[in-house]
């Protein structure tokens, strides 16, 4: 069994993508120690449209992963090809799941409930994640993945290497390679963790309250348009 942090990010900015190429051999160095230091045995770096190679760091192994900006949301493809660049927004989820496949990866549904109607899609999504910055939504990501009948993963999207290993996947595989972790997702031999440890709540408690100020996040009191509702609803 190992565990491995399914989402991660080697900055903690968006855009400037010069700046961040420069970063992100600092990023995912400062990624791999934590995540040694956390007791993972693996990560996905999955930058916002774009994949970098990077090579293993501090006995951690380093997987290759993209977050596709969807028309509809943010799909997490994992797996030995990702696609180097996808321009946001303009493939749909099914086209970035057939994309995916076609690479020999994983295809992600990433935090459904929050800026995403990826839940509404038929898009013969692998995977569903319980994401660590709102576990507490864990309940309806679990009915959610019933209903779709799919595996539930687990990642931090972690933008700071603190929050690496707030929530991630145990997987149950013989060894620790990209095309293991990619059958294990397909197969099922998956089970999402989430970290309890008091600092993670306090982070999580400010993620929440900037979310909910952009309107990004629905809470199960609160009907935003375009996000539909929990799923006992």
């Amino acid at each position: 069994m190992f565990a491995v942090d399914l989402h991660s990010h080697t900055r903690f900015f968006h855009g400037r993508r010069r700046l961040g190429d420069l970063f992100d051999p600092v990023g995912v160095e400062l990624l791999a120690r934590m995540a040694a230091r956390r007791g993972l045995d693996g990560l996905a770096t999955t930058n916002h449209d774009y994949y970098t190679h990077f090579e293993d760091r501090n006995s951690v192994s380093v997987l290759p992963g993209i977050e596709v900006t969807t028309s509809d949301g943010h799909v997490l493809v994992v797996g030995s090809d990702p696609p180097a660049e996808t321009e946001p927004g303009e493939l749909t989820p099914t086209e970035t799941v057939e994309l995916a496949h076609e690479r020999d990866c994983a295809a992600i549904l990433a935090h459904p409930f929050r800026d995403s109607s990826l839940r509404e899609a038929d898009a013969g999504f692998d995977a569903v994640e319980i994401n660590g910055k709102h576990p507490r939504t864990s309940d309806w990501v679990r009915d959610l993945a019933d209903d779709l009948d799919l595996p539930l993963v687990g990642g931090s999207d972690a933008h700071y290497p603190i929050e690496v290993g707030r929530a991630h996947t145990a997987i149950d595989a013989e060894e620790l390679t990209v095309e293991s972790v990619v059958a294990a997702i397909r197969d099922g031999r998956v089970e999402a963790r989430v970290d309890e440890w008091l600092p993670q709540r306090a982070i999580r408690k400010g993620y929440r309250f900037v979310h909910g100020r952009k309107g990004h996040f629905e809470r199960p009191e609160v009907t935003t348009p375009g996000f539909g509702v929990p799923p006992e609803e």
